[in-house]
């Protein structure tokens, strides 16, 4: 590689080419903490600068990866056959114009998703999607991933926002998909192919974001069920029957048993579930209302108790528990078997129930939580991660978990993507039919296989 990282400095500057073993190291890892190193790191100024170093690495095909905070929990960022890690974050961080006229933000892949949400939110506007990670995970890998957040249930995730991309194609080529319209129906939508692409497809350099006006009042309301089944029929039936919240999370008596050893929040332990909702709009009727629905329905289906907020101080304790439930879990296991498969609402019951079964013929504990109101549901396995023999145990258990999500007509991922980690999981859910379609979608944007080779299990 010394020859092809003199070349990159020549062509992008020697104090952006990084091939020293502490910029090697730093970006081996990401959130799933597997271990691939680079052979080196470029940080591109710009979009001419992402075009020259895919133009050189596609003649000389050497492996590209792009990367912006490196916070995937699938491995999509890692570097696996070595070559060369594109980081957007250094440079390629502005927000370049926000657009109050048209309502749209357009921003550098670098951008931290909680920078655009503070920024339009002085204009009076709103973006919605609000990943786990909003607090250091970028618009670049939101895209690339189709991240979504707590407030999908209402407001849709990152595919709903994207108006436009500038890319680039791994030959070098920059391409300029979509419009700044609300509707453009001209040529293919290959906006929509590279969303949750994982860099798989091209670089990108440049999107252009729907904003919203921003809601006026919020209300928090949680209620507190017998039961996990009880709790989820309590989510479809609300929503079904007329409800539009926020976001509808829930937590299960694991989970809450967890947050509660680790935070002495005042949880209710011996619940089988609590759901935790927001409530947003302009006027206080709309807010009463929605509120009224989300009461009747919870009580419909069983809530021992049903909460509301009555200042932003409870609302936020409320919600401490569903933000910090990832972290508590961790009493049950060294080693946490992270998926986050979704199903249609309707069989969030049958889904749990199957996953409890899962937990006892494997004698593992499995807590659950997440975004029940899109039907995404965080499932951990948690093992020893220092005992071979449970860990093995543990990856059989997500097998079986995701066979059973397919047959309930589920999908392997609502969030996190395919990556590694779930590459090995594509012929379960798609036929050889699709998965052919899938690599001769690839062949035509990268036919020399360049970009984030070895993911989605193409």
């Amino acid at each position: 590689m010394k020859k092809h990282i003199k070349a990159l400095q020549n062509l992008i500057g020697q104090e952006n080419v990084k091939a020293d073993k502490p910029h090697r190291l730093a970006y081996s890892y990401d959130a799933t903490r597997e271990h691939f190193e680079p052979d080196v790191v470029v940080f591109p100024k710009d979009e001419e600068d992402v075009s020259k170093i895919l133009r050189y690495c596609n003649e000389h095909k050497i492996p590209v990866v792009p990367r912006g905070a490196g916070s995937g929990f699938t491995g999509g960022a890692l570097p696996v056959g070595g070559g060369v890690v594109l980081a957007v974050e250094k440079y390629m961080n502005k927000i370049l114009e926000i657009d109050t006229k048209n309502m749209v933000a357009v921003v550098q892949p670098g951008v931290i998703n909680k920078d655009l949400q503070r920024e339009v939110e002085k204009h009076g506007l709103f973006y919605p999607p609000d990943p786990a990670s909003q607090d250091y995970s970028t618009l670049g890998g939101n895209v690339a991933e189709n991240a979504g957040g707590m407030r999908a249930a209402k407001y849709g995730i990152t595919k709903d926002y994207v108006m436009a991309l500038r890319a680039v194609l791994p030959n070098g080529d920059i391409i300029r998909a979509g419009k700044r319209t609300i509707k453009d129906v001209a040529g293919y939508n290959i906006p929509g192919i590279l969303i949750a692409s994982e860099g798989t497809l091209a670089v990108i350099t440049e999107i252009t974001l729907k904003l919203l006006s921003k809601p006026k009042l919020t209300k928090t309301v949680m209620g507190v069920f017998p039961t996990v089944t009880a709790a989820m029929n309590a989510v479809y039936k609300s929503l079904a029957g007329g409800a539009n919240p926020v976001a509808m999370e829930f937590l299960d008596n694991l989970t809450i048993r967890a947050v509660e050893e680790k935070f002495h929040k005042g949880l209710p332990v011996e619940a089988g579930a609590i759901l935790i909702s927001d409530i947003d709009g302009n006027v206080e009727e709309e807010i009463d209302y929605q509120i009224g629905l989300l009461e009747k329905f919870f009580k419909q289906n069983g809530a021992t108790e049903f909460r509301i907020a009555k200042d932003e101080k409870e609302a936020a304790d409320i919600w401490f528990a569903r933000r910090n439930a990832s972290q508590s879990i961790t009493i049950y296991g060294s080693k946490k078997i992270n998926e986050d498969v979704t199903v249609p609402r309707s069989e969030l019951p049958r889904y749990l129930e199957e996953v409890e079964k899962i937990s006892k013929k494997y004698n593992v504990k499995i807590p659950c939580f997440g975004h029940t109101g899109d039907g995404n549901v965080h499932t951990n396995v948690m093992v020893d991660g220092s005992d071979p023999k449970q860990v093995e145990i543990g990856y059989k258990a997500i097998e079986e978990i995701f066979q059973m999500t397919i047959d309930i007509g589920g999908t392997l991922s609502g969030e996190h993507g395919i990556g590694l980690s779930k590459a090995p999981f594509m012929k379960m859910a798609f036929s050889e039919a699709e998965l052919g379609l899938f690599r001769r979608i690839k062949e035509a944007f990268d036919p020399n296989n360049i970009l984030n080779p070895g993911k989605m299990g193409l």
